[in-house]
């Protein structure tokens, strides 16, 4: 495949991967640093609402999260095949960050968390139970934001250099 092609999906990568960097930068700056002063109830069934609009299939962010995938997935499949030396190297570095840096994390410790809080019922846990439950969540759910949050960031970064030099 010709390195215009490689442009094109390196291209779409760029923008999908950027919104999503944005999206957990918020996530790290705003959303729950806001949540962080609500009360353990509050803050339990806060999360729940705004996760499950993001698993009840927000089109947008579907197409912004998977379409991230994709088309780092088909650039970096076109890009093996025309691109060579340094070039490679940070194609090859841009994926493995957003791919294994930032996917890898949301399916292993995010989602299974998010649904251990999504599979909450609230109303019946007692003030130690809520405790409990937020402590289980915040403290890890956070640190691994922030981990993928730079990492996204760092494989933006590495797109935009090697746009630079194509």
């Amino acid at each position: 495949m010709s390195a215009p092609m490689v442009m094109v999906f390196l291209g779409a990568a760029l923008l999908l991967c950027a919104l999503t960097a944005g999206f957990l930068l918020a996530f790290a700056l705003v959303v729950m640093p806001g949540l962080k002063v609500l009360e353990d109830a509050a803050y339990l069934r806060a999360f729940q609402v705004i996760d499950g609009v993001i698993q009840d299939g927000q089109p947008w962010f579907l197409l912004m999260w998977v379409g991230s995938v994709v088309a780092v997935v088909l650039a970096v499949a076109l890009g093996l095949g025309s691109l060579e030396g340094v070039d490679r190297m940070l194609l090859l570095g841009a994926g493995a960050l957003y791919l294994g840096g930032v996917q890898v994390p949301t399916a292993v410790v995010h989602l299974p968390l998010n649904n251990r809080v999504q599979n909450l019922e609230i109303g019946e846990l007692d003030s130690e139970g809520l405790g409990e439950a937020r402590m289980a969540f915040e403290v890890r759910w956070n640190r691994w934001n922030t981990l993928r949050t730079g990492l996204a960031t760092g494989s933006v970064g590495l797109m935009l250099v090697l746009l630079a030099r194509l």
